[in-house]
């Protein structure tokens, strides 16, 4: 992993065999995110597993093998008293350009990842709404 700040974005290059959680984790901690968004992703990733929300308590989730161009990533990062919490959805593309898309649950670098990141000190906190059984996102500090 590859990573540098300048203003408030953080540039970040992830390599083959690398997890993107793992990596995104540490990018995080070096560059000391409170909250951040994806601007902007690309590259592919394998051995991953997608989820949809079907209802409280089950993510439906599905594994693929394969490696699957990454055509999007999108979502937040909030720290949590020291502990990152992702909520990232992607949408792959297989060599039949065929698509899948969902909660992006786990994933492991195929070629590459090319990731921007929009840092802010925004003040995001998740907590399980019983209704749903979702973690959900709430502004702190007014």
């Amino acid at each position: 992993m590859q990573s540098k700040e300048e203003g408030s974005l953080i540039f970040i290059r992830l390599f083959p065999g690398e997890d993107i959680y793992h990596e995104l984790e540490k990018v995080c901690q070096k560059h000391k995110v409170e909250t951040a968004v994806v601007l902007s992703c690309i590259g592919q990733l394998k051995q991953f597993e997608l989820g949809y929300f079907k209802e409280k308590g089950n993510y439906t989730p599905q594994e693929f093998q394969k490696p699957h161009e990454l055509l999007s990533l999108a979502g937040s990062i909030s720290n949590q008293e020291g502990k990152y919490n992702f909520h990232l959805h992607v949408v792959l593309g297989n060599e039949e350009k065929n698509v899948v898309g969902g909660h992006l649950i786990k994933g492991i670098v195929e070629v590459t990842n090319e990731i921007v990141l929009l840092k802010t000190s925004l003040k995001l906190k998740r907590r399980l709404e019983e209704s749903t059984g979702l973690q959900g996102v709430f502004l702190e500090g007014g």
